[in-house]
């Protein structure tokens, strides 16, 4: 090493030591100030995060004279794009939830907490409060001495506007989860001319509070102490879990490096206990003593110590995902080749088969047919026997629908009540009263199996057909 790399080393030295003098270690007692870092896990991180645009835009996204995406409870209809989703096809959702409980227990089977580092809410709008606090405030140095500082005109200004935008971005969430329940339009409009209903308004009310509460103040404290997920995750994940761990195979003992000492001098591990590890961390916890309750695998300490690697010419994946089985080198096996991860794959796919089943078979229009009991039949003086139905038809389509009913099963049959279309309402049930008349040398028993048939077509023309069996009783033969 030549003197000038050897001067660049202990000026890096110099730097992450006095760095890690001010890190905090997290004992509850004082809001925790992450240094934030660049690097590979911070950019999946940003990556992650982004998908949570689609909840502030998705509402905004229009489909004719519609909303693209609504769940509209009040009428009991959930429209997604063209499809119109009404109580009696929920089974559907009870699926969705079984597949998002098992894909959760899945990924943190095989990853750990990923969701909480880089998807849950509360860790996302943490970073996002976080953020703007180091525009406004500085670093954590700097955060920490203005937290100190006595209060004058300056530290009143930076206050103000950071607590302003925490609110404006609080506001901002609130809004957007009632957009996806009401038409947007019609909630801004409502926002604007003070007209918003009281469940509305105390819906944005409590999302206000809590996320303004949650990501400004509690932060990390609410990953510790208001999360379940935190406490349950342990019987989850064993030690072929894929997780941010510290080899401490390479890295201990640990020991700070003296300035001027050289490579083959050194007793010590890779880990110079430069601590910026803890540092980064958004909980404040230190990785180097093992998973802790605290982690939310975020991964932010991987890229803190690769840096720290990087600039003291030392390899990096000190700290990494890894399983406890792979460091102890009682396991060699990627992912793919782990039997769990095919049983839990088949569970999935299972799951998503059912969705994707129920989506594609969801009728348009559907017919529900009730057979009158009283009386169960009636001769006619031309001596044909009549049954009476009512023949419930739900639209589950946006737009009203002429639907045409028609039966079949018996000769010479004749309905009676539907010769003109039924004018189906959208996105409801409208009911016709019919009867069916067979002559009764054509009834070939007691109870004779019919079908019924609805058929209608859309604005474009398309057909849609629903049918529905029934029984056509008649006198003892």
């Amino acid at each position: 090493m030549t003197n000038n790399q050897q001067k660049t080393k202990d000026a890096v030295l110099d730097e992450l030591y006095a760095d890690a003098a001010h890190v905090e270690l997290n004992l509850g007692e004082e809001t925790i100030h992450a240094k934030r870092i660049s690097g590979k896990w911070r950019n999946y991180k940003w990556i992650a995060n982004a998908g949570w645009i689609l909840f502030f835009l998705g509402p905004y996204l229009r489909l004719g004279d519609r909303q693209a995406i609504l769940f509209d409870i009040p009428n009991r209809q959930f429209h997604i794009l063209n499809v119109t989703i009404l109580p009696q096809d929920f089974w559907m959702l009870s699926l969705l939830l079984l597949f998002l409980a098992i894909l959760l227990a899945v990924v943190t089977a095989t990853a750990g907490r990923v969701w909480c580092g880089f998807f849950c809410f509360q860790t996302v709008w943490t970073d996002v409060y976080t953020w703007i606090e180091e525009k406004l405030e500085g670093n954590p140095q700097k955060r920490r001495k203005l937290e100190q500082a006595s209060w004058d005109l300056t530290k009143i200004r930076i206050k103000v506007t950071k607590h302003a935008l925490w609110l404006i971005v609080a506001f901002l969430t609130g809004v957007s989860f009632v957009a996806w329940f009401i038409d947007a339009r019609q909630l801004w409009a409502d926002i604007f001319t003070f007209s918003l209903g009281s469940v509305a308004l105390s819906t944005i009310a409590l999302f206000v509070a809590g996320t303004y509460g949650l990501a400004g103040f509690l932060r990390e404290q609410a990953c510790f102490w208001l999360c379940p997920y935190a406490r349950i995750q342990a019987v989850m994940v064993d030690n072929s879990t894929a997780v941010p761990t510290y080899d401490f195979h390479r890295g201990e003992p640990r020991g700070r490096v003296k300035k001027g000492q050289l490579e083959s001098e050194r007793t010590t591990g890779d880990c110079v206990d430069c601590n910026q590890c803890v540092a980064v961390c958004p909980t404040g916890v230190d990785i180097r003593h093992g998973q802790q309750e605290g982690c939310i695998m975020c991964a932010l300490c991987i890229d803190a110590c690769d840096v720290v690697m990087e600039k003291l010419d030392r390899p990096k994946g000190l700290i990494r995902y890894e399983s406890l089985d792979v460091l102890n080198g009682k396991e060699d096996r990627s992912l793919l080749k782990r039997p769990r991860i095919w049983v839990y794959g088949a569970v999935l796919l299972l799951a998503a088969s059912g969705i994707g089943y129920g989506m594609s078979t969801l009728d348009a229009i559907e017919i529900k047919v009730i057979h009158d009991r009283l009386p169960l039949f009636v001769i006619q003086s031309d001596g044909s026997v009549q049954n009476k139905y009512t023949v419930k038809v739900l639209n589950k389509m946006t737009a009203d629908m002429d639907v045409t009913i028609t039966a079949t099963g018996l000769d010479d049959l004749i309905i009676v009540g539907a010769d003109k279309p039924v004018s189906a309402r959208k996105g409801n049930v409208t009911a016709r009263t019919i009867f069916v008349r067979v002559p009764r040398k054509n009834i070939t028993g007691e109870s004779v199996p019919i079908v019924f048939r609805a058929k209608g077509t859309d604005a474009h023309g398309k057909l849609f057909v629903s049918e529905r069996q029934s029984v056509f009783i008649g006198p003892n033969r």
